[in-house]
């Protein structure tokens, strides 16, 4: 791993701490938005540990119980763990305005993601950047409320 790489990952755990402290300091008044957009806190299970890893994240896309998540890490070259936690475990959880509930991720297909992109590209501009600056196809994510039987 490069010291690119390690100030990379080290910068978002960074932002995530931050965030995580806004919230916390502000009773939940701050943070819930990032101009446009929601904010989530994504559940996972790690897929070596078996682990619940969370991370702070933004949905361009949220209605009808969907939440639309897009996996660029700023544009880096590689995709966030979370991506890689979610396609190994893909029931997760999402924690919005303090209430968690059950998800089914999976990756949009290409159709889906074209269908998309330009809504995301809305809520974000940044995305288009972030796509133009790396050779990787930045996934996007479609998390599904799952629905209890009765």
């Amino acid at each position: 791993m490069t010291i690119g790489t390690r100030l990379t990952d080290a910068g978002m755990r960074a932002m995530n701490a931050v965030h995580r402290a806004l919230l916390a300091v502000s009773g939940g008044r701050l943070g819930r938005r990032a101009g446009r957009m929601l904010v989530v806190e994504l559940h996972t299970t790690g897929r070596s540990s078996g682990r619940r890893r969370s991370t702070m994240l933004t949905a361009p896309i949220h209605r009808n119980g969907r939440y639309v998540l897009v996996a660029s890490k700023g544009g880096d070259d590689r995709n966030p763990e979370w991506y890689a936690n979610l396609r190994a475990h893909p029931d997760v959880e999402l924690t919005v305005d303090d209430v968690t509930r059950k998800f089914t991720a999976r990756t949009a297909s290409d159709e889906e993601k074209a269908d998309l992109w330009p809504e995301i590209v809305r809520a974000y501009p940044g995305y288009e950047r972030y796509r133009r600056r790396t050779g990787r196809n930045i996934p996007v994510i479609i998390c599904e409320e799952q629905t209890t039987g009765a």
